[in-house]
């Protein structure tokens, strides 16, 4: 898609822009969407592919593999990138996951979340309907993840903003969101 990036000092200007949030919210569609609006590079969502490639439910060691592969290929789609990079989950995923589904987070985890940070962080509204997905588990929880991916965002005092509407208002909203971070104007 974009031209390669030639020199580190170019990569180094490449804003990310971290989608996060509870599932079924949009995240991919906005990504991919976001990606091809600015003629750029996305980072898809890894677990998907790893949890159909292992063939079994998936186990707390997994989190950490899942959470490794979805940093690399971060870092190769940056290369590639043209000024911005949009990435579809990140660490808050992994991190909001394993806590629920284990009480606890890798130390791993727990540090890239804390040390890699994003230009801005886009947080998508449970507004829409939940899409059943064999890999989806829980559309009764919704509200409460969505709450605390805002908490944790808002604890931080990382960059984010919450982008609602369906569709095209939804991609319009994120598409204003961003073009006044790239003018210099939020």
């Amino acid at each position: 898609m974009a031209e390669a990036i030639s020199t580190p000092a170019q990569r180094l200007m490449v804003k990310r822009i971290m989608i996060t949030g509870p599932e079924s919210t949009g995240k991919s569609m906005l990504a991919q969407a976001l990606a091809a609006h600015y003629q750029t590079e996305w980072v898809p969502e890894v677990a998907r592919t790893y949890l159909k490639e292992i063939g079994r439910p998936y186990q707390e060691r997994d989190l950490l593999e899942i959470a490794k592969a979805q940093m690399a290929l971060e870092e190769q789609k940056a290369r590639k990138a043209n000024r911005l990079l949009f990435c579809d989950t990140g660490m808050l995923v992994l991190k909001i996951w394993s806590e629920h589904s284990y009480g606890r987070c890798h130390p791993w985890i727990l540090r890239q979340w804390q040390e890699h940070s994003y230009t801005q962080y886009l947080l998508p509204d449970i507004d829409m309907p939940w899409q059943p997905d064999p890999q989806r588990e829980h559309p009764h929880l919704r509200e409460y993840f969505f709450k605390l991916y805002k908490e944790h965002l808002q604890l931080q005092q990382l960059p984010f903003q919450v982008i609602s509407g369906l569709g095209e208002t939804r991609l319009k909203r994120a598409i204003q969101l961003i073009d006044s971070l790239l003018s210099g104007s939020t």
